[in-house]
């Protein structure tokens, strides 16, 4: 896919986000917002998925660790045919198969997560596991900066440098905002880049916010250098929505119907300038 198609792709997906989020009145907005193109991309230019297969045991496999922006997931999975708009629709209502956090019930999710800090232990089996059977397919792991300040990330980190399992790529959406302020007053974080290097990782920087770069990033992976890899995503919290971005209170929440009107405004005037 060209690198304009991604970009619409990724403001159509925003403008469906929006959507749901507003009928479900739940969802963590904030962070589903600075991962989607991340997610966008990955889905639509660098992982080996076919809707058609989703049990193919060479297909790549996907964890979303910062589980409670599981939102931007639906919206990309719809997107690339896995999830029908019917059921997409049924977000936030009873019975529905579709939570506020990923669980196997839903076609394309791996694993159910959401407990913070667990993602990138579960992707270093998943890749363990392609290396023990000879198989090819690679594992990527999103995470939070938040979720950063659980321990277990660095014991999963430790294993996954151990095993040489260059197989493995996890992504941090680094917006810089948690539930309850800016990480760095939370836990600070800095320097993420020295601390993955010295824990054996091959690590890189990126621009989540830009598709050109997050594509760039993607295809300069290594995977035949024996060390797992990190892309540290620079993103902007409630990226493409104005009054949202780098606003802590959007974490988690619902906008009112005016300021849905202006999300859906801003998005879908991008959408047309896009679509010339």
């Amino acid at each position: 896919m060209e690198t304009k198609e991604l970009y619409l792709k990724s403001e159509i997906n925003r403008k469906r986000l929006i959507e749901i989020v507003f009928k479900a009145k739940a969802g963590h907005i904030g962070g589903d917002l600075s991962c989607l193109n991340v997610l966008t991309v990955l889905y639509n230019a660098v992982m080996n998925i076919n809707p058609l297969n989703l049990k193919d045991p060479d297909r790549d496999r996907f964890v979303m660790s910062k589980g409670h922006c599981v939102e931007a997931l639906y919206v990309t999975l719809e997107a690339k045919g896995i999830i029908p708009s019917a059921t997409l629709d049924t977000l936030g209502e009873y019975g529905s198969i579709l939570s506020g956090h990923p669980t196997i019930e839903v076609p394309g999710i791996e694993v159910n997560t959401g407990a913070l800090g667990h993602g990138l232990s579960i992707g270093v089996g998943m890749a363990l596991a392609a290396k023990m059977n000879h198989q090819s397919y690679k594992t990527y792991v999103l995470m939070g900066d938040g979720e950063q300040d659980e321990g277990s990330i660095y014991e999963a980190a430790m294993a996954a440098h151990q095993y040489k399992l260059d197989n493995l790529v996890a992504i941090i959406d680094r917006n810089k905002l948690q539930i309850s302020g800016t990480t760095e007053e939370v836990m600070a974080l800095e320097s993420i880049c020295q601390r993955w290097t010295s824990l054996g990782w091959d690590v890189k920087e990126m621009n989540g916010d830009d598709i050109d770069d997050i594509v760039k990033s993607f295809s300069n992976i290594n995977f035949e250098n024996h060390c797992p890899h990190l892309l540290i995503s620079h993103t902007t919290k409630g990226k493409g929505v104005s009054y949202m971005e780098n606003v802590v209170k959007w974490h988690h929440g619902v906008p009112t119907e005016e300021e849905f009107n202006l999300a859906i405004q801003e998005i879908s005037e991008r959408i047309a300038t896009l679509e010339k």
